[in-house]
């Protein structure tokens, strides 16, 4: 296992860390559970920037570490969230809308693989990412000091915008694909259906002249001295 993949496997155990950190009434620790979940979420969130610079970096990318990296982003967007839902500092829809899109577009982009082809990321969705980093953060922060609750709303229906936006982007070049491929698909069916066609044409033309030929051979009258 290399170093990117073994970030993004990190990145994975750390969402029930910030789920334990978040929710737990009563810690063991020092700082104040908003502290502990906001710094878990941060180096979490962190590992997403290094391993993917990592693996370019060191031409290690891999089939395994393409696969894990948008899950682990997911689970860890989704687990913050669900737990900022559960401490009642955001409102269940928001998660729930935000979250859905994330299962959609996964969806989508397996269907897509299964198809053949692959749907990049784009540029809303790379920002919607960098405006969920700071949506979370300031919620976090929202469970014990309220004059971050605006700041944090402020931020997370930008998410929102964001999200609806990359996501329509996603499915408009999943559609243009899978519009692209039915007519090329329809455009190969014509084609080898005339060239049937031809072939049946010219088969019977042949059977015809072939036919003609015989009974002029077999009606051939006879000569007349």
């Amino acid at each position: 296992m290399n170093v990117p993949n073994a970030l993004t496997i990190l990145r994975i155990f750390f969402v029930p860390l910030l789920v334990a950190a978040l929710v737990q009434d009563k810690g063991a620790f020092a700082v104040t559970k908003e502290w502990l979940a906001l710094a878990i979420f941060l180096v979490a969130a962190g590992t997403d920037l290094v391993d993917g610079y990592l693996a370019r970096r060191w031409k290690q990318v891999t089939t395994v570490g393409t696969l894990l990296d948008p899950i682990a982003d997911k689970l860890l967007i989704s687990a913050a969230l669900i737990s900022l839902v559960q401490v009642r500092v955001l409102p269940a829809w928001m998660a729930i809308l935000i979250v859905g899109r994330e299962f959609a577009v996964s969806g989508l982009r397996q269907i897509a693989a299964a198809e053949g082809y692959t749907i990049k990321a784009s540029d809303l969705g790379k920002t919607k990412m960098l405006s969920q980093v700071v949506a979370v953060s300031c919620m976090l922060l929202a469970v014990r000091h309220p004059a971050m609750h605006l700041p944090g709303m402020i931020a997370m229906w930008v998410v929102v915008v964001f999200a609806m936006l990359s996501a329509v982007s996603y499915f408009r070049k999943f559609w243009r694909k899978v519009d692209e491929r039915t007519k090329s698909g329809r455009r190969r069916e014509l084609l080898i259906l005339e060239r049937r066609r031809q072939r049946a044409e010219m088969r019977q033309r042949r059977s015809r002249g072939t036919s003609a030929g015989l009974e002029e051979t077999i009606w051939k009258p006879p000569e007349v001295n």
